[in-house]
């Protein structure tokens, strides 16, 4: 994504910010194709002809669109709910590239995902892994599996997302992990095909995800001699973006890292999500008030909380840029951007220096991941419109909703 002042504007590519808003106005999700495509061919690159499987996980950015990008590209999809089964089905995504994870799958969702085909399922504790062997004993289907196993390696992260600590509800601790395998290999309808890790997102430092492919590579070297069918170690995700000041490695550099750690007998799967959408999109508001009070400076923007709940969630930072240059008598002043809900944490920035007056138009970038796909309705908000900029040429991939979307699965009081 090329985002840059250009003739006093701020760009995507080939189109002004400025452009897209009047058009389908404010707030508003955009994304950069090319910068999705070029990032994905970064990690395709990288990995060159050494055995590897790419899976998009779908949680970072779930619209139908960029999902059809990413399977144009060939990429298979990390999945953590049916619903973002049925969505990359509705692509076209092939079931066999499909790995399911998540602690909490339902019957219903194990049982559609072995139905369809599901490459394999990150099975994260010994009551899933029963649900999951009577199930496919019930049906008829053998279950692919691997076990997502916990190191009990701190990611240097936001505590809520980081998922490899022995105090996590992720996966399950090596000694089980064995159990787990052992008992698997009697059992006529699962098939152990792999071993799983996932330390965390927003990673900026490749030494604990090193640590922990070292301990996952020796499990499956050691499975593998006793008889169980392991093709893959899951390396997991979670390289992180530039927000503000971090510095996470180049992709090449990560996965150069992990080529040298897993031997050739195992093809390596990987799960790029922020690293794919992260820094492809921004998140467009209009500016309502300039609020002004002896203790702090308020912007009051017409996006909220609900509608990109990251700062709110986890203190992240967010870059804020005006849409048009200042003039230069205009002054940038300390002051906190927040939106119209009813809650002291509805804040996007806090403490920025900006220049803005009542109608100017600001972007928040890198709201490519985990923006859209955590807003909700609070405060009975519509969610935003979602925009793809192709080029020199933007079209809107969902409909921004309407207030009358949001009652019309309700009934009304039945009358006294």
């Amino acid at each position: 994504m090329e985002l840059e002042f250009r003739h006093g504007q701020l760009w995507l590519d080939g189109v002004t910010l400025n452009a897209v808003a009047e058009e389908v106005g404010t707030p508003a999700y955009v994304y950069s194709r090319s910068r999705i495509e070029s990032n994905w061919r970064s990690y395709k690159r990288a990995f060159d002809a050494r055995g590897h499987r790419l899976c998009y996980a779908v949680k970072a950015n779930d619209n139908l669109s960029v999902l059809q990008l990413l399977v144009r590209q060939g990429a298979g999809f990390d999945i953590v709910s049916g619903g973002e089964l049925e969505r990359v089905l509705t692509v076209g995504a092939d079931p066999a590239l499909i790995v399911f994870s998540g602690v909490g799958k339902s019957a219903a969702e194990i049982e559609r995902a072995l139905q369809c085909g599901v490459g394999c399922l990150n099975v994260e504790s010994a009551a899933e892994l029963a649900r999951v062997a009577d199930i496919a004993e019930r049906i008829g289907k053998t279950a692919r599996f691997a076990i997502r196993v916990n190191p009990d390696i701190d990611p240097g992260t936001h505590p809520y997302i980081a998922t490899g600590l022995k105090e996590s509800k992720f996966g399950v601790p090596f000694p089980q992990a064995r159990k787990l395998y052992a008992e698997a290999l009697e059992h006529p309808w699962l098939s152990a095909c792999g071993v799983a890790c996932h330390i965390g997102s927003q990673l900026t430092s490749i030494a604990p995800m090193i640590e922990a492919v070292r301990e996952v590579v020796h499990l499956a070297v050691e499975l593998s001699s006793l008889g169980h069918p392991i093709s893959h170690v899951d390396v997991g995700g979670g390289l992180g973006i530039r927000y503000a000041d971090e510095h996470p490695p180049p992709v090449e550099t990560l996965v150069e890292a992990v080529i040298k750690e897993v031997p050739e007998q195992f093809e390596i799967h990987m799960e790029p999500g922020r690293s794919v959408v992260g820094n492809a999109g921004v998140l467009l508001a209009r500016v309502e008030y300039v609020k002004r009070s002896e203790a702090k400076n308020f912007v009051v923007v017409d996006a909220a909380m609900n509608d990109l709940l990251r700062p709110a969630l986890y203190q992240a930072w967010h870059e804020v840029l005006r849409c048009s240059a200042a003039g230069p008598a205009e002054q940038a002043e300390l002051c906190d951007v927040v939106g119209p809900v009813c809650e002291s944490g509805d804040w996007l920035a806090q403490d920025r220096h900006l220049v803005a007056t009542e109608g100017d138009l600001l972007a928040f970038s890198c709201a490519g991941a985990y923006g859209f796909v955590m807003s909700s309705n609070y405060n009975a908000r519509p969610r935003p419109v979602e925009v793809l900029v192709e080029g020199d040429t933007f079209r809107i991939v969902r409909q921004r909703e309407s207030v009358s979307d949001l009652m019309k699965s309700e009934r009304e009081l039945l009358r006294s």
